[in-house]
């Protein structure tokens, strides 16, 4: 999405915010008024009787994940709780922040942990126990729950199949250190700097090696690779077609690739998998309660709906991702499933630390945030 029209998107959300305001706006929970004979059976039994709760009005979404994953979940939801819902897609984590002080959104959702952790650091989210939150192992999800952890990816390396063999690919992060990957057939590719996916795996790094290296290793990738691309979706259309010969990509666009009717014969392999290497990098897609959003009963009601096991799914849905529950297999054939992995031994919260000046750290090195 361009930033005219995210501006203008942005425009025609807030104007509907602020028409809702004038008119009084609605309300989020509703109660329906006890009778007096209700409350005199109350009084007699000790008995308290559960509130009834109806939901209307609005949820508005801020959101950084593709759009095409994420608006038919939105209108699934819509449509099953009757609750409008006005979406911003393309947001940045960051907006959060600029936006403190007149808060217009409900809920964020990320494909990036660490900035949904960076959010609650700075106070832009608010814990709660949403009904079936167990499902999620607790170390993807925050202590209190500010944001949870829905459908995982790791990093790893997406091949032409026609070009290289899986025995000639690299097998792990510090191959990538050597200039002789310049010189495979029409080389290999890479994001922007300022990639989500980009930003989160050079955190990653950071952790595993500390900034000196990871420096250094953005170098070399910047200085070796034959191609840097927008989005791993532009890398596995460009490998498929043999413009490069790999590309570094999270695992779903491997899958996503297979499922092309043309340029599909393309491998992948998951790296850093030796008994001495550090395992895949790896992260994930999750929902986070804004802090003081406008609709916070219907926030709630969204994320422990997103909670049940078919939207969990449907969280999934197209992207091809992994889901987090263990209980769920992928709604699509994997070759592997995100438990049989061997993944890098950090614990995706920490990713938060490291957001905020890790974009900083990239651009030091020499690999662009944009493309110029």
């Amino acid at each position: 999405m361009n930033k005219a029209l995210k501006i203008f998107l942005f425009g025609i959300l807030a104007m509907s915010l602020f028409v809702v305001a004038a008119c009084g706006g609605t309300n989020d929970a509703a109660e329906e008024p006890a009778e007096n004979a209700d409350e005199e059976t109350q009084e007699q039994t000790g008995e308290e009787t559960e509130e009834v709760v109806e939901l209307d009005g609005q949820l508005v979404v801020y959101s950084a994940r593709n759009e095409n994953f994420v608006q038919p979940l939105l209108d699934k939801f819509s449509e099953e709780t009757g609750i409008e819902v006005l979406a911003l897609h393309g947001a940045d984590p960051l907006q959060l922040q600029e936006e403190a002080g007149n808060v217009q959104a409900d809920v964020f959702i990320s494909n990036d942990l660490g900035a949904l952790e960076f959010l609650n650091q700075q106070g832009l989210l608010q814990g709660f126990d949403p009904e079936g939150v167990e499902s999620i192992d607790e170390q993807y999800r925050a202590d209190d729950n500010a944001w949870i952890a829905l459908s995982a990816r790791a990093r790893g390396f997406i091949y032409n199949k026609d070009m290289i063999t899986e025995e000639e690919m690299p097998k792990s992060m510090e191959d990538l250190f050597d200039a002789k990957w310049a010189d495979v057939e029409n080389g290999y590719a890479i994001t922007r700097g300022g990639n989500s996916g980009m930003i989160g795996h050079v955190s990653a790094l950071r952790y595993e090696w500390g900034d000196e290296k990871t420096a250094e290793w953005i170098e070399a990738i910047k200085e070796n690779a034959a191609g840097i691309f927008e989005g791993h979706g532009d890398i596995r259309r460009a490998v498929g077609a043999g413009e490069h010969a790999f590309g570094l990509v999270n695992n779903y666009y491997y899958h996503q690739q297979l499922e092309e009717p043309t340029d599909n014969n393309v491998g992948f392999i998951y790296a850093d998998q030796g008994e001495d290497q550090m395992g895949a990098i790896a992260n994930a897609a999750g929902v986070g309660l804004v802090n003081g959003g406008p609709n916070e009963a219907n926030a709630k009601a969204f994320i422990e709906w997103v909670l049940e096991t078919e939207n969990q799914l449907a969280f999934v849905g197209e992207s091809l991702e992994l889901p987090i529950n263990p209980e769920l297999d992928p709604p699509y054939e994997a070759a592997i499933s995100f438990s049989e992995l061997k993944v890098q031994d950090m614990p995706l919260k920490e990713l938060g630390n490291y957001f905020e000046d890790t974009k900083a750290l990239i651009e030091d090195s020499g690999l662009d945030l944009e493309l110029k």
